[in-house]
């Protein structure tokens, strides 16, 4: 093995080592090589690069990476992108350079039953598929790499996090895709990579339409036509929509929202992908029209095997809870041929975190998704195990104060479970949670806890607690008992929400 100097054609006098043992690791349409110390890659597009293609590069490692990384809340971003930091030029070869993934990003075991897949990357791939799931099947992945149902939402929020950011700055990634998300559930964590082929509206324009799976229908549609055609659509903010809201349905349900059963007839392969994710794309849990209800075509006749993912009636959509159904509606009801109607990423985010607070965790110690969501049954059952949930429910129903004297609902609750936790976000609706949430408002106010067969909320750090329905103050330190119809007064400050206690599944 031989090392390489190369030189930046951005800072110069600046070079990079890298090693060449004359068959460097394929990445897609470059060739990448490890820096002595692993701690970089150079990575070389092995087609020519023109000057527009050379100037998005060097806007990407200087002005936005600056905006991204060098101020306040920068670092935040610097785990969930694998963002290039420099461009390079050999032998009239350009190339990038990239930090290394941190090493979560590497499988450990990889498969349960071979280590084909140990050391290899976790491309997201891996993780949004009932294939990889399969007991004793050769491709089922180690229980140590799966998490739980639970992380897949934290790893959405990231994710979305990440999208959102892009289109603040006014970028698209151009090709979003499990291909181009590393994923690691066990520490619910994200890295977005491939960012090099960000597209600036009206400056820079696509590279490639996408990756199969997550091409916008409008794309697919009228991928036949001219780069110079105006009916033409080539990637952009709402085809990265699209494709965030394929990847959040899939690391939740572990299938694909529009590759279904539907029949167009005895036409090539090709021909019927194009209808399929093109102009005759459908949901498969559409309401009312069932022609796409069928994953024979990706899972074959043994659909049991895959169970319970390939059996609608067992894990609906339904089952991520009303918040993120209806922004599955959205985007694959009202939005899939309708590109303006696609959530935000800023409203999955929302929805992910609101959802978080409805978890429940199962009452079988021995169910692989260990968590399920809250979604106001009568009887309260996991859908991934179907065992009856076991404890009294107590629900927060969170009010605001549109005016003197005057409640509304919010349309935000909290569903408790002993040692769940309330947070300054719960008590106050100004504290939004985000990335930007300091520290020291993370910290919890209080916890609930069954104690002497009682439901309690035991004040930590809320100043201004009171029990409206006994009008008691509750100090901190103190405890206050949960039963049905309570009203708590969570905080008297600008912000401060009532919450309304209801108790079900007894």
């Amino acid at each position: 093995m031989s090392t390489k100097t190369v030189n930046s054609i951005i800072n110069p006098g600046k070079t990079y080592q890298y090693n060449d043992n004359g068959e460097p690791m394929r990445g897609g349409m470059k060739d990448v090589y490890f820096s002595p110390d692993k701690s970089y890659v150079v990575a070389f597009y092995r087609a020519s690069q023109d000057f527009n293609s050379k100037e998005r590069l060097k806007r990407i490692v200087t002005t936005y990476y600056d905006s991204f990384f060098n101020r306040e809340g920068g670092n935040y971003y610097k785990d969930l992108y694998s963002w290039p930091t420099d461009v390079v030029e050999v032998n009239n070869k350009i190339g990038v350079i990239v930090p290394c993934y941190n090493s979560n990003f590497f499988f450990k075991q990889g498969y349960s039953n071979n280590d084909i897949l140990k050391g290899k990357e976790k491309n997201g791939k891996w993780f949004a598929s009932a294939k990889f799931r399969v007991k004793d099947s050769k491709t089922k992945l180690d229980n140590a790499e799966l998490g739980d149902w639970l992380s897949y939402f934290q790893v959405c929020v990231n994710i979305a996090r990440g999208v959102k950011r892009l289109h603040a700055a006014g970028l698209a990634h151009s090709d979003l895709s499990y291909n181009n998300v590393l994923i690691d559930p066990v520490t619910k964590t994200a890295a977005i990579i491939d960012i090099d082929g960000l597209v600036v509206p009206n400056l820079f324009a696509p590279d490639v339409i996408g990756t199969a799976d997550f091409i916008a229908p409008e794309v697919m549609a009228t991928k036949h036509l001219s780069v110079s055609d105006p009916n033409r659509k080539l990637p952009r903010r709402e085809t990265d929509l699209h494709a965030l809201a394929v990847l959040i349905y899939m690391y939740l349900l572990y299938r694909h929202p529009l590759r279904g059963g539907q029949y167009f007839g005895q036409i090539d392969e090709t021909e019927e992908e194009t209808l399929m994710m093109g102009s005759k794309a459908l949901f498969v849990e559409h309401p009312s029209n069932d022609k796409n209800r069928n994953f024979k075509r990706e899972y074959g006749d043994n659909l049991t095997k895959f169970a319970p993912w390939t059996d609608l009636k067992k894990t609906p959509y339904t089952i991520t809870g009303p918040y993120l159904k209806d922004l599955f509606d959205q985007a694959f009801i009202k939005g899939l041929h309708n590109p303006m109607e696609r959530p935000p990423a800023v409203m999955w985010e929302e929805a992910l975190i609101k959802t978080n607070d409805l978890k429940l965790k199962c009452s079988n110690n021995k169910c692989e998704q260990k968590w399920f969501i809250y979604n106001n049954t009568i009887e309260t059952n996991c859908p991934f195990c179907n065992t009856k949930y076991s404890d009294s429910i107590p629900i927060l129903d969170f009010y605001y104060q549109f005016k003197e004297g005057v409640w509304k609902p919010e349309n935000q609750r909290l569903v408790i479970y002993n040692q769940s936790t309330l947070h300054q976000w719960h008590s106050n609706r100004n504290i939004v949670r985000n990335e930007q949430l300091s520290t020291i408002k993370r910290v919890r106010d209080g916890y609930f806890s069954f104690y002497n067969g009682k439901w309690v909320f035991v004040n930590e750090k809320l100043t201004s607690l009171k029990d409206v329905s006994e009008d008691k103050e509750v100090p901190i330190g103190s405890f206050v008992e949960l039963n049905n119809g309570k009203k708590l007064l969570l905080s008297k400050e600008n912000g401060g929400r009532v919450a309304i206690v209801s108790l079900v599944n007894y």
